[in-house]
């Protein structure tokens, strides 16, 4: 019982890496090239921290401290299938800002503890989404013109 946590740590670093080398390869597969070089740069840097983590957890070199309990891992399961739903799914059919406007309100509805009952709380969750959206717009469409997936309504 006492190597759970490491082991724990190995599948998850594990799991990771493995995203992580997916994700890599995605983005130097795609067309047109000069479209992903800001995600193949991104990509290859997780996709390296990512098996370096990996690494350090095979050999015992890492804190891995006590774990997730039972509990932790419901906790983060609503926010883990949303965002499973959303990179291999949403964004690429509902596009990159609708998706990710969604995506973003849904994981700040469901770890908020503000009540779900006010609708001043309502209200404030919609315009921190708004906020955060128009950052990312700003960010990669006018900052870094990055090519982002087709939106659903264009």
């Amino acid at each position: 019982m006492s190597d759970l946590p490491r082991n724990q740590h190995i599948a998850a670093s594990g799991v990771i890496a493995a995203v992580g080398i997916t994700l890599a390869y995605v983005s130097f597969t795609q067309e047109p090239a000069g479209a992903f070089v800001f995600p193949r740069l991104i990509a290859t840097v997780f996709a390296v921290l990512a098996i370096w983590t990996f690494v350090k957890a095979l050999l015992g070199r890492t804190r891995v401290g006590h774990g997730l309990s039972g509990q932790e891992m419901r906790n983060l399961l609503p926010g883990l299938t949303v965002t499973l739903i959303y990179a291999f799914w949403a964004a690429k059919e509902l596009g990159f800002y609708t998706a990710t406007t969604i995506a973003f309100f849904l994981l700040l509805t469901l770890y908020d503890p503000a009540s779900h009952t006010s609708g001043k709380t309502w209200i404030k969750r919609v315009m921190i989404t708004a906020g955060f959206m128009a950052v990312m717009y700003g960010l990669f469409a006018l900052l870094l013109n990055v090519f982002t997936p087709r939106e659903i309504f264009s």
